[in-house]
């Protein structure tokens, strides 16, 4: 049973995960089937997913349907999934999902790439967005100036009024960085964050660490952890685990992104993400602090229990 404590944060992620087709085709150990985990961030769009298939070989469909199966046995027991928005149409509700997709909840915002998309309807229909039910937090937004598919004036101006927002409904903020950690933060301190923050899938260095630190924000860990491949920073991400605070640290997928390289045989690895395989980053993350997964897994949860402000019972 979901208890909510803080009245504007409505529902996050909680995903308990069990033995389902996709986790044993990917030679996942038993052992690895943690107690109730919380994946913060994922862009399973489960919807598009289904809208997808109709241009898919009916051999592909088969597979998408198990792929599909795997994901919801893996809801099992916890019923609760958060689709982190990239942009409006990512973001809306869709009243017409499965009866056990209805039970999802969606986080609402506008990526970085997107932003130059911004405009008085689009901060408008996002505000509507937020202020449903079901919205668990304002995101995934922030700033990108690796690939700056948007301007950065646009990308900034963007965040800035998602900042807004989030503290004006008190809702969690999901936030993108790259190649920008000094400019996300001086616009976080301008604004003054009132709101709980998150850097999802952090991938920066050392420095940015201790300043996204010291600004009381808390850090997400995808698979790229998991990733040993020479000059990829997944080693060097897990050196700096032991920088963050227990109460600081989350884990999740970035479904369908990011899937964890530690799944062997490469064979096995599937080419889409999903929430059931966050056991893979919770172990990568464990043995980088010399933890049990267990440990971990109990840990992160009560961090994002304390953030989006629920319960787990």
């Amino acid at each position: 049973m979901l208890q909510l404590q803080h009245p504007c944060s409505c529902f996050v992620p909680a995903v308990r995960y069990v033995a389902a087709h996709h986790l044993q085709r990917a030679s996942l150990t038993k052992d690895c089937l943690s107690p109730i985990e919380i994946d913060i961030h994922t862009h399973t769009q489960v919807q598009s997913v289904f809208k997808r298939s109709r241009n898919m070989s009916a051999a592909a469909k088969l597979s998408q349907g198990a792929l599909t199966e795997s994901v919801l046995l893996s809801w099992a027991g916890k019923p609760l999934l958060v689709d982190i928005g990239l942009n409006l149409a990512d973001s809306s509700f869709d009243q017409d999902r499965p009866d056990v997709l209805q039970r999802a909840v969606q986080a609402a915002g506008v990526h970085p790439h997107d932003a130059k998309q911004w405009n008085a309807d689009t901060a408008q229909q996002l505000e509507d967005l937020a202020s449903h039910s079901r919205c668990a937090a304002i995101g995934e937004c922030g700033l990108d100036f690796d690939r700056n598919f948007s301007p950065p004036d646009e990308q900034q101006h963007a965040f800035e009024e998602q900042i807004k927002l989030a503290c004006r409904l008190r809702k969690p903020l999901f936030m993108h960085c790259r190649d920008a950690a000094d400019t996300l933060a001086d616009i976080l301190r301008k604004h003054s964050l009132t709101a709980p923050g998150v850097v999802h899938c952090f991938t920066g260095n050392k420095a940015e660490l201790q300043t996204f630190l010291d600004m009381g924000l808390c850090i997400g860990i995808t698979g790229w952890v998991c990733d040993d491949r020479p000059d990829r920073g997944g080693a060097e991400l897990a050196a700096l685990l032991p920088m963050i605070p227990t109460e600081r640290l989350m884990i999740e997928t970035d479904a369908p992104y990011l899937v964890p390289r530690t799944i062997k045989p490469s064979k096995a690895r599937p080419r889409r993400n999903e929430p059931a395989l966050l056991p893979h980053v919770l172990q990568q993350v464990a043995t980088s602090l010399g933890k049990s997964m267990e440990q971990v897994a109990q840990e992160t949860t009560s961090v994002a229990e304390r953030v989006f402000g629920l319960q787990l019972q």
